[in-house]
């Protein structure tokens, strides 16, 4: 079966134990946890405030977390002694999500295609900038189309 959805990056339980972890450190709003957890993948994978919320709303209610700050729809959230101490059980868990989290960020980083981008935007420009003279001939036309062609050969002859 492909083109089915990706695994989830974290389940339930782990997002709690992250979430938890993060609010050790210090209060937080949703929305920063989301941040937060954007910015330990490099930007890779940012939880869905769908899967955020809920979690939040269930460590409450599970007396892990309460309200710090009300600031109408903006609540911070803080760790109560409670959920300091299954921060503590859960440390070793919770670096291990980390861990992962910056393999994300690792990943991304060494295939991240933004200079391959620029250079397509720099070929491009070249391009229709020659193309776009007006003393531009079928000759350089074909001059182009032989330089783009050994730019894709060499492309394809790169040992991956």
């Amino acid at each position: 079966m492909g083109g089915g959805r990706r695994r989830r990056v974290l389940d339930q339980g782990e997002l709690q134990v992250l979430i938890l972890s993060l609010l050790i450190e210090a209060p937080r709003h949703g929305y920063d946890l989301i941040r937060e957890i954007e910015a330990l993948t490099g930007g890779e994978y940012a939880p869905s405030p769908g899967v955020v919320y809920p979690a939040l709303t269930y460590m409450e209610e599970s007396g892990l977390i309460a309200i710090a700050t009300d600031e109408g729809a903006r609540k911070s959230y803080e760790a109560t002694p409670e959920g300091r101490a299954r921060a503590q059980e859960d440390a070793e868990k919770a670096e291990g999500l980390r861990k992962r989290l910056a393999a994300l960020a690792d990943a991304r980083e060494r295939t991240d295609p933004a200079p391959v981008r620029r250079a397509i935007q720099a070929l491009r420009t070249a391009v229709f900038d020659r193309l776009s003279q007006e003393n531009a001939s079928r000759e350089h036309v074909l001059q182009i189309a032989d330089a783009l062609d050994e730019a894709t050969r060499k492309i394809e002859r790169i040992e991956v």
